[in-house]
């Protein structure tokens, strides 16, 4: 139940080359408190209950329990969430023995890329394509909470 993971930038969109799989994702939060987040996330065929803790370890890892749903009950949940919608379609790319998880942002987060890996240990050592731009692991600004609230759009960078 605990998650490591750390999140990257993605320079461009040649992943899309080596992607696996790829699918549409909406999430919304029931609670963007700090120490409890609650998400909602819906896909095609069902959906997701999420809750992530506090970031320890530089935000590298929280603990994560997350619990899969009918898509019915996803999207009566999704009712209930606080305003500010994500959508996103998330690529699986395997990388040596890896695999990243690339989500492209739609909506008010338009033109943002961000990488992820699962990791099995902080420290764990991988293979990091050239696609993969800035790590941002613990920049709260990249947290999905985060940019329910405070948009890819409305950064001004």
């Amino acid at each position: 139940m605990i998650e490591i993971e750390r999140k990257f930038l993605v320079k461009n969109h040649s992943f899309e080359n080596e992607s696996l799989t790829s699918r549409a994702i909406k999430q919304g939060f029931l609670s963007i408190d700090p120490n409890r987040t609650v998400r909602i996330r819906v896909e095609e065929t069902g959906g997701y209950i999420t809750v992530k803790g506090i970031s320890t370890d530089g935000g590298v890892s929280r603990f994560e329990w997350e619990n899969p749903l009918s898509k019915e009950a996803a999207e009566a949940l999704f009712k209930l969430c606080l305003p500010g919608t994500i959508e996103k379609t998330r690529y699986v790319v395997p990388i040596g023995a890896i695999h990243f998880e690339v989500d492209v942002f739609y909506g008010p987060n338009l033109g943002l890329i961000i990488a992820e890996v699962e990791l099995s240990d902080p420290d764990q050592v991988f293979e990091k394509p050239p696609w993969l731009g800035a790590e941002v692991t613990g920049d709260k600004k990249y947290y999905n909470a985060s940019l329910s609230l405070f948009p890819f759009k409305d950064w001004g960078e």
